[in-house]
């Protein structure tokens, strides 16, 4: 079951406001198109000028339409944890809206027209199977929703093999929402309902991701976890379904969604290492420089990827300033740990030079000209003219992240950001003015970049379909291998056996349905219309398409001399 659509909370009130935008978008979008049409085909100049007129309206509609509907993709803090916490949020997707479908009278035909059966008699299944695709419209946010939609797309592959031939459609329409744009999009086949399905599979794993507590190791745990889970369904959705007509899930609009995902998978690692508290140790802040700036390093590319055609004509423009936000924000940290190893942690005598040395030498690329590594960790002057170069270009960054984020009016709105980015800006210059002194003019050293490391592997956890156990609703139908939408037989057949001095007049062979073989050309069967290679699918009345050889013969030969109708298809 579904969660109840009509509770009202924060998530259901967001995915039914999400439901109403995509009807107006879609409204505004076909008075578009005809006012267009209208357009094409008229020569009256004054038409021509209402039109114009009108089309100009409708676009300005569409345009506020589709920045609500980034209002929605950017309202993170109503996915976050309800724990007090002063992190930087996390970024969730929208699940994809779609339209009731009915599958009842296509399926009921179809099994009448292919199978030969009553469709009546499957009114049931096709019942769950509706009542199910309702529910995955509102899966909890929980394993539980989860293992739901997975079982929705698996039992997707067992209708398509039962109802959907390649060569002909069925006339079942499949509307889907793009989670970006609102517009919608329809198809006859299954390729579009799976691959939303697969997507919101991959969005609700985001979402149980920024719902984990990320005060706690278990919760932040949880988070990395459910981050790399959605990069990898998402990853799989990329390379299987490579032609969906929907731009949230064009490749290219896939492989920044993975991107981002493993970013903030990367950005929990990170809380994780600092969530006891970052020892002011010379070691400990090495790991955590270099550590930070990975987590940086993934935020520009993440940022960079969005501002490349054609996905950023519709990523929300907010989603991509908090990368950026958070790129700069990382670095900035990077920037003021290794500025606290240089202005806190002189060399003492006991200490190992050669191990602080190589630790120190592996955070940078390169050194400023003139500046050798020994040499600034046992000079305290020099300690502290590169500590302070790297305050400076800290507090550049701090400020930078704090411009975007205040001429970005969605993210400016995101109270917990603000705090975030401000108390770290203070830090680091308070930590500067710890270090003024008076000839601070003379230090003109630029602070090198630092490179980034990490010793955490975050990568994409692939979709384990494998675990999710789900039993084919059309299952009565017979054995997929033989009864699918591919294969083509005859009506089935009714032959009376007649027991000929106890033989049957043909073998029998296969797994289930079982196949006629070394039929008699001259016993009663074959001169009934029994065929070499026919599969039989009922016995006396009872359906036997799932026996094997063993069983059919039994009941060929339980009812003794009297003779005995089989029926069979070809």
């Amino acid at each position: 079951q579904g969660c109840n659509p009509l509770a009202e909370t924060g998530r259901s009130k967001l995915q039914n406001q999400r439901a109403v935008l995509n009807q107006q978008i879609l409204r505004a979008v076909r008075m578009r198109a005809g006012a267009e049409n209208l357009l094409r085909a008229t020569t009256n100049n004054k038409v021509r000028e209402q039109v114009l007129l009108e089309l100009s309206f409708v676009n300005s509609d569409l345009q506020i339409l589709k920045e609500e509907l980034e209002g929605l993709n950017i309202s993170v803090e109503v996915y976050q944890n309800t724990e007090e916490t002063f992190s930087i949020p996390l970024v969730p997707l929208g699940l994809k809206e779609t339209k009731e479908v009915d599958f009842t009278l296509p399926l009921k035909d179809f099994i009448l027209e292919h199978y030969s059966e009553d469709g009546s008699e499957y009114e049931d299944e096709i019942a769950d199977l509706m009542d199910l695709r309702q529910a995955c419209r509102t899966p909890s946010r929980d394993e539980a929703g989860i293992e739901m939609l997975m079982s929705y797309f698996l039992q997707l592959g067992y209708v398509e093999n039962r109802f959907f031939p390649p060569t002909r459609h069925m006339g079942v329409l499949f509307t889907w929402y793009d989670s970006f744009t609102g517009v919608p999009v329809c198809q006859q086949n299954l390729l579009l309902e799976k691959a939303s399905v697969l997507f919101n599979i991959g969005a609700l794993y985001t979402q149980i991701g920024t719902r984990c507590n990320r005060q706690t190791q278990t919760g932040l745990q949880n988070a990395v976890d459910a981050f790399q889970r959605a990069a990898g369904v998402l990853s799989y959705l990329k390379e299987t379904f490579t032609h969906t007509p929907s731009y949230d899930m064009s490749p290219a609009m896939l492989n920044v969604l993975v991107k981002m995902m493993l970013a903030q998978a990367r950005e929990c690692v990170f809380e994780q290492m600092g969530l006891p508290g970052i020892r002011n140790e010379f070691f400990t802040l090495v790991k955590m420089t270099q550590e930070v700036a990975k987590v940086g390093e993934v935020y520009m590319l993440v940022n960079t990827a969005m501002n490349q055609e054609p996905v950023k004509e519709n990523i929300p423009y907010s989603w991509s300033k908090l990368a950026q936000i958070k790129s700069d924000h990382y670095k900035a940290l990077a920037h003021y740990f290794i500025a606290t190893i240089l202005c806190d942690h002189e060399l003492q005598s006991g200490d190992d030079e050669d191990q602080q040395e190589k630790a120190f030498s592996k955070l940078y690329d390169y050194m400023p000209e003139g500046v050798i590594v020994l040499t600034v960790l046992k000079d305290k002057v020099q300690r502290k003219q590169l500590g302070k170069a790297h305050l400076r270009k800290a507090i550049v960054y701090h400020e930078e992240a704090l411009r975007v984020c205040g001429l970005c009016k969605k993210l400016r709105n995101i109270d917990v950001l603000q705090e975030v980015l401000t108390a770290a800006h203070k830090r680091s210059l308070l930590k500067y003015t710890q270090q003024e002194t008076e000839d601070d003019f003379l230090s003109l050293i630029q602070a090198p970049d630092i490179l980034p490391k990490t010793e955490h592997k975050i990568e994409t956890i692939a979709p384990q379909f494998s675990k999710v156990k789900v039993k084919d609703f059309f299952h009565r139908l017979g054995p997929l291998t033989v009864f699918s939408a591919k294969q083509r037989w005859t009506a089935p057949r009714t032959i009376r056996i007649h027991h000929e001095v106890g033989e049957l007049g043909f073998s029998l062979k296969g797994g289930s349905p079982v196949q006629i073989y070394c039929l008699d050309p001259l016993c009663s069967a074959a001169s009934l219309g029994l065929k070499e290679g026919d599969y039989i699918v009922s016995v006396g009345g009872e359906d036997c398409k799932w026996l094997g050889v063993n069983e059919v013969l039994e009941k060929l030969k339980s009812v003794g001399e009297q003779p005995v109708e089989m029926a069979v298809i070809s």
